[in-house]
C-alpha cells in the first residue's frame, strides 16, 4: 500500500498543488504521507501532521452534536425550528421547516454566501465573480444572527422538504443557534465537548481567532485564476461560517472521529441511521449528490458505500471518508483551492489536478470508489 500511495499523493503535487498530506487506515495499517511545500516563498514543507482548515467537514461535526441533543430528548428531529427560534425563523417558513430540513438541506433556505461577501454576487455565476472581497473580510468579524437574515429574507430555493433540496451554509448557522438555545452555551463550546473531547481529538479546534495555532500549511487561492499567483489566506477570520466550515483540525484526527462515528461512539447506532438517511441534494457546485444528515455517502462498485464529507476555506480544502464497515478511511488536506479555469459560459474546465486527486482517491480506498462528489 505505501508506495502506490507515496506516488499517488506526489503526482497530484506534481498536477499542481503546492503541498498536500493524507492519512490512510487499511484495517490495523496506517499510513501517513506528505507531498509538496507548505509555504511556496520559503520551500518549507508540508507534513503529515499539520493543522488544517477543514471546511464543511466541520457540518458532520454540527449534526452528531445536533443529533446528541435529540437523543437526551432537548430536540425533536421533526418539530418545526421555529418552535425553538421563532425570531430567526418566523411565521409560517418557521412552522414548516423542521430540524431535519436543516440538516440535510431541504429547508428551501438560500445560501448567505453572496449577501456577505458583495462581490461575490453573482456566485455561483463563477464567471462574473470578483476574488475582491476575500482581501476586503480577512479580519471582519461577522455576527451569525445576521448572516442568517440574509439566508432567510433572501428568495427561497424551494419548499420546505421538498427535494432536490439545495446546500446551503446557513441551515448550518441555525443548527449552532439551535445547540446554543438548548443547551445554554455556545454552539462551539458545545461541539467542543460534546464531539470533539468524547472522540478523544487532540488537535481539533473550532478557533476563536483567525489565525491557525500549531504546525500548518499557507493556503493559496486561485479563484478560478484571477488571483495569479495564488495568493495566502491561512490567517483568517473564520466568523462567516462558524459551526457551518470553520473547524481546524488534522487528517489523523478526522479518520479517528469517521471511525468512532460508524462505530457508534459518537451518536447511537439509531442516530447513525438516521445520518446514513439520505435525500437528493444540489451541492454548491449544482451537481445532484445524496446527502444525510451531515454525511454524504458514494456507491461502491460491487456493493456497500463510502460515508465521509468535503470541504473547502479560501485556499484550502479537505476530504474525509471511511469504508462502511470501517476498515478503509482516508483524510487528505490540499493548500489550494478554485485551481480550475472557466470557460466563457463560466463552466470550470477540467484540470491535471481534478484527476490525480481521483486516483489518490481510489488508491486509497483499494479501487472500490469512483471517486467523491464532493459538497463544498
Amino acid at each position: 500500500m505505501q508506495n502506490s500511495l507515496d506516488s499517488a499523493l506526489e503526482n497530484v503535487h506534481h498536477a499542481g498543488v503546492p503541498g498536500l498530506f493524507a492519512e490512510v487506515w487499511d484495517g490495523d495499517e496506517v499510513w501517513r504521507g506528505a507531498a509538496g511545500v507548505a509555504d511556496v516563498a520559503t520551500g518549507r514543507p508540508v507534513t503529515a501532521g499539520m493543522r488544517h482548515r477543514v471546511g464543511s467537514v466541520t457540518k458532520t461535526f454540527t449534526a452528531a452534536a445536533v443529533l446528541q441533543q435529540v437523543e437526551e430528548g432537548q430536540l425533536d428531529l421533526d418539530a418545526p425550528v421555529g418552535r425553538y427560534l421563532p425570531r430567526l425563523v418566523p411565521g409560517e417558513r418557521g412552522q414548516a421547516i423542521t430540524v431535519r430540513m436543516l440538516i440535510n438541506h431541504t429547508s428551501g433556505l438560500a445560501e448567505y454566501l453572496p449577501y456577505a461577501y458583495p462581490s461575490l454576487a453573482a456566485y455561483p455565476d463563477l464567471a462574473g465573480t470578483s476574488p475582491q472581497s476575500l482581501d476586503d473580510h480577512r479580519c471582519t468579524r461577522f455576527d451569525p444572527v445576521e448572516l442568517i437574515g440574509m439566508g432567510v429574507v433572501a428568495p427561497a430555493t424551494g419548499v420546505p422538504g421538498g427535494t432536490p433540496g439545495v446546500y446551503s451554509n446557513t441551515n448550518y448557522l441555525l443548527l449552532g443557534e439551535l445547540l446554543e438555545k438548548v443547551t445554554g452555551s455556545t454552539a462551539d463550546k458545545c461541539i467542543t465537548r460534546n464531539v470533539i473531547e468524547r472522540a478523544g481529538l487532540r488537535d481539533t479546534e473550532l478557533p476563536a481567532g483567525p489565525e491557525i495555532e500549531g504546525p500548518h500549511s499557507r493556503l493559496y487561492e486561485a479563484w478560478f485564476g484571477m488571483i495569479d499567483p495564488p495568493r495566502d489566506y491561512s490567517v483568517y477570520d473564520m466568523s462567516w461560517v462558524g459551526p457551518a466550515a470553520a473547524l481546524i483540525s488534522t487528517v489523523a484526527d478526522l479518520n479517528r472521529f469517521f471511525g468512532l462515528l460508524l462505530a457508534g461512539e459518537i451518536v447511537s447506532p439509531s442516530s447513525l441511521a438516521r445520518m446514513q438517511t439520505t435525500v437528493p441534494v444540489i451541492s454548491q457546485e449544482g451537481k445532484l449528490i445524496d446527502y444525510g444528515l451531515g454525511l454524504h455517502p458514494v456507491a461502491v462498485p460491487g456493493g456497500g458505500a463510502v460515508w465521509g464529507h468535503g470541504g473547502t476555506v479560501w485556499g484550502g480544502g479537505t476530504m474525509a471518508m471511511i469504508s462502511a464497515d470501517g476498515r478503509r478511511r482516508m483524510s487528505v488536506a490540499v493548500n489550494l483551492q478554485r485551481w480550475n479555469a472557466l470557460d466563457p459560459s463560466g463552466r470550470l474546465l477540467p484540470h491535471p489536478i481534478d484527476a490525480a486527486l481521483a486516483a489518490f482517491f481510489r488508491t486509497a480506498m483499494g479501487d472500490r470508489t469512483t471517486g467523491l462528489a464532493d459538497p463544498r
